[in-house]
């Protein structure tokens, strides 16, 4: 049983649950006992889970996992395909009606835009995606970060790579900043006060200590040959590739690290990834419950 369990509110049995937190955090373990005990349907929020190339590397579910509770919007997306916000909420949206959702993961997006709802922005062209990655190939990520309005580049995570290029690609393709887009966002499909919303609050040495422990147990259950499956169709450019460790173990199989620097390398970025996931759930879900696994 997971040891947050008892740290759990009581829960109506028909009320949808949402479990965020930082990677590594143990919040898929206790969406688990949640599942057995009360029943449920556990939901994917993890916006790199959802590929189907890496689930070692992602810490996917396992198989065993999937067998012994239901589980949805894992893995379901093609690594070589794109993958939006608005893509997760059309997915989720007839999971919502049916068995309780129990709806856990890192991407603290894809929680806002299920409880607060998500702005209709149009798609971005392929050729505007080839352009934002020229660009940053040419000139750095900086450049499209100082090319944004000044509403959305106030608003926006600026240390999050992902989330500049996407704010970027919003202006060059509509000629409105992802702000006021956010601005005119219609109302959320599972509003907050519905729902048992669970955070987990964690202690920084705890949890870089346990990330270390998972980077060498993935490298155990042979996160280098899921690497090694990826190797021929690898393309830095695609969202799938964004997966942290997977640079660094396709680096290793070219022969450009050895396996010690490259895990080192994976831990740090881990690490520096879950600093901006707490702070991100510290300053946005204020009102949820917090789980403190802090020496569990």
């Amino acid at each position: 049983m997971s040891p947050f369990y008892d740290q759990l509110p009581d829960i109506p049995a028909d009320r949808p649950v949402l479990i965020a937190g930082p990677t590594a955090s143990g919040k898929s373990a206790l969406a688990m006992d949640i599942a057995q005990k009360h029943g449920g349907l556990i939901i994917n929020a993890d916006a790199i889970q959802v590929y189907d190339n890496w689930r070692i590397l992602t810490a996917r579910p396992s198989p065993a996992d999937e067998r012994a509770t239901a589980h949805a919007l894992y893995g379901h997306v093609r690594g070589d395909t794109a993958y939006s916000v608005g893509q997760w909420l059309r997915d989720i949206t007839p999971l919502l009606s049916g068995v309780r959702p129990i709806i856990v993961g890192g991407t603290g997006l894809y929680f806002n835009a299920l409880t607060k709802g998500l702005a209709e922005i149009p798609q971005t062209p392929p050729q505007v995606r080839d352009q934002s990655t020229q660009r940053i190939n040419d000139d750095g990520i900086e450049s499209l970060l100082q090319a944004l309005d000044p509403q959305t580049r106030a608003r926006i995570d600026i240390q999050n790579p992902v989330r500049i290029q996407r704010a970027w690609e919003v202006l060059e393709t509509t000629g409105i900043g992802l702000a006021a887009w956010q601005d005119a966002t219609p109302a959320p499909i599972l509003p907050a006060d519905a729902c048992a919303c669970l955070v987990f609050d964690v202690d920084k040495d705890w949890l870089n200590a346990r990330i270390a422990q998972r980077f060498d147990q993935m490298i155990a259950n042979g996160a280098l040959d899921e690497a090694q499956s990826n190797l021929s169709s690898w393309n830095p450019a695609l969202l799938s590739a964004k997966v942290i460790g997977a640079p660094q173990l396709i680096a290793v199989l070219k022969g450009e690290l050895s396996l010690e620097n490259a895990s080192e390398l994976a831990t740090i970025a881990t690490r520096q990834f879950a600093k901006r996931q707490r702070s991100w759930f510290r300053s946005k879900m204020k009102d949820w419950h917090a789980i403190h696994n802090t020496r569990a």
